[in-house]
């Protein structure tokens, strides 16, 4: 079934052409996306509302006649009403044009569908195959708090594109060479003594991590450490055995400590690259672009690109011996990629310090004459501070990934106890991880990605307010609710559900937002952005609590009312589990 706001924009799109033929506008050209729906801000203004402002000029009227126009133009149809899915009324008021939909037929519709798995899904992106490279760690350190909103930001939207209807393959390019690599190498040769994670008691990765500080003060004990770690490097790329077993030993201690970060927080991936074999790519691309006159050979010997035009100014791509830098290598992954399995878009989730780098790297893809580049999209996410200040990994400030998860779930657990929930929600612990997850990846989301943000713990966890643990608290009450009639409860097993008994001004409001996921997941998935499917979740968590508290559900004096607000609990709880599946918030049945 067509979605209602695209049905009403294809009535209102009819009748906008009406009016162009009318006035002999012979070039008037109009798709539903010239058409702008926005929710009235106040129920008695109705259920969508299409502002006329767009056509003004084109029409040479103002906003308020076109809305008159069209609503007295759609009142001469109205016995084609009933022949759609969204029957309704249009109003027009002043610039305007207002639709009041006919709620029994929108509750019927409601309550039939909803309780799909697959309620809200789209195909805005069907038939597109979707690339999502993101986290992209390097292998120095443990994940921290800055990973774990690229990873969130990651795996959300790429189940939002697959709702809307894409194909998606989830990529991670680990970052598992480089000086930085050959830091915490050389700081372990220093100190380490041969000493393994499990010696230490150290989770690898953080073990790992701890010569990546350390290095600094290696630094200060000997003024030729950078300098060490350069010569390392070196013995690396030349294949010396004894610093590539070293170098395999740390590095498999990284990347097993991240998997487990990974596998903690609910993220996985099709596939995996690594540095090390990719590093060498795009070398030849950069070498034949220079043969064709697209790049040029510097005074230094190094080969770069002029991009002054775009006021990007010059980049190198080779240094002058022959060696790749890192977008020498990301132009040679793209392509790589795009050959094994020809995508559509290939979305780069990678922070907001990162935009001139993307910049440059699709403009030299395009200038190589790959068409595909202009399908790259940098999906640009700000930092993540905290009330101290920046993070910094060199100086020991950050947060750590997995230190922050086992706070939360600690914090959690304590207030499971002191609420007297112990015995509701079972296992504590697990329970706790999962609300620790909750209150974690949506604090993270709820933000649009583009702008930075302060991360605050303690506000993450609340239990009310805009926060994951209110929408899985209320997603929990559905659950008791449905669970309490399961055990008998309750008259609504002696009624029938009847769609009128909730089309009353107490129900609408709820039952209108429940009927928003389907473009709500359309518009995440255009945007690329999952703060717009998050504001939606709450919303609907603080409409079901306000419901609830006025309205009754399991018993009542009409069992076919009890029966009729069941209905739409059980709704409600399909859209929380499928918004929280989307937003990689667990879904709880008693907390």
């Amino acid at each position: 079934m067509e979605h209602y706001i695209d049905q009403w924009k294809t009535i209102i799109a009819a009748h906008l052409r009406t009016i162009a033929d009318k006035k002999g506008i012979v070039d008037f050209s109009l798709t539903l996306n010239d058409i702008i729906a926005e929710k009235p801000p106040k129920p008695e203004l109705g259920d969508i509302g299409f502002p006329m402002f767009a056509f003004a000029k084109q029409f040479r009227l103002s906003p308020a006649q076109i809305a008159s126009e069209v609503a007295q133009s759609e009142q001469l149809l109205k016995d084609e009403n009933e022949k759609r899915d969204w029957p309704g009324n249009l109003k027009a008021v002043g610039p305007y044009l207002n639709v009041y939909l006919e709620r029994t037929r929108a509750v019927t519709f409601l309550l039939s569908n909803a309780a799909n798995p697959d309620w809200g899904s789209s195909a805005v992106f069907s038939g597109r195959k979707v690339m999502i490279e993101f986290s992209c760690p390097n292998t120095n350190k443990p994940l921290h708090l800055g990973h774990l909103r690229n990873n969130v930001l990651g795996e959300s939207l790429s189940r939002i594109m697959k709702a809307a209807g894409a194909e998606v393959k989830k990529v991670n390019l680990i970052n598992d060479r480089g000086v930085h690599i050959c830091k915490s190498m050389l700081a372990y040769l220093a100190y380490g003594e041969g000493r393994t994670p499990e010696d230490e008691g150290l989770k690898s990765d953080h073990f790992v991590g701890k010569y990546y500080v350390l290095f600094n003060k290696l630094k200060e004990e000997d003024p030729q450490a950078e300098q060490k770690a350069q010569e390392l490097l070196q013995k690396w790329e030349a294949g010396d055995p004894e610093v590539i077993a070293l170098w395999k030993k740390m590095n498999d201690w990284a990347v097993d400590g991240i998997m487990e970060t990974y596998r903690r927080q609910q993220v996985s991936f099709d596939e995996y690259h690594f540095e090390h074999e990719t590093y060498k790519l795009g070398k030849k691309e950069v070498l034949e672009g220079l043969e064709r006159g697209v790049f040029y050979r510097g005074e230094d010997g190094a080969i770069w690109i002029d991009l002054e035009d775009l006021g990007l100014g010059k980049k190198v791509l080779l240094r002058k011996d022959g060696t790749s830098i890192y977008i020498t290598q990301d132009i040679g992954t793209a392509i790589m990629r795009h050959e094994s399995w020809p995508f559509d878009q290939l979305i780069y989730v990678v922070a907001s310090e990162q935009q001139y780098h993307f910049k440059v790297l699709f403009e030299v893809l395009k200038r190589l004459g790959y068409d595909w580049a202009s399908n790259l999209y940098h999906l640009s996410y700000g930092l993540v501070n905290l009330p101290t200040g920046r993070m910094k990994t060199r100086e020991g400030t950050v947060v750590d990934a997995d230190d922050l998860i086992d706070e939360l779930a600690r914090l959690a657990a304590v207030e499971i106890a002191e609420k007297g929930r112990a015995d509701a929600v079972g296992d504590i612990q697990s329970v706790a991880g999962q609300i620790a997850l909750g209150a974690l990846h949506y604090y993270l989301l709820q933000i649009s990605p583009a702008k930075d943000m302060l991360y605050n713990p303690e506000q993450s966890l609340s239990f009310t307010g805009d926060t994951g643990p209110y929408i899985q608290y209320m997603g929990a009450r559905a659950s008791s609710i449905l669970c309490k009639h399961g055990q008998g409860e309750g008259n609504a097993a002696q009624g029938i559900p009847k769609a009128n008994l909730l089309s009353s001004d107490a129900d609408w409001p709820l039952v209108r937002t429940l009927m928003e996921l389907p473009s709500i997941i359309e518009e995440s998935a255009k945007g690329k952005d999952p703060s717009i499917l998050a504001s939606y979740a709450h919303a609907v968590a603080s409409e079901f609590s306000a419901w609830y508290r006025d309205n009754p559900v399991l018993i009542n004096e009409d069992p076919n009312l009890s029966a009729s607000r069941l209905a739409l609990v059980r709704a409600v709880k399909s859209v929380l589990m499928r918004a929280s599946e989307l937003l990689c918030v667990p879904f709880l049945e008693a907390m």
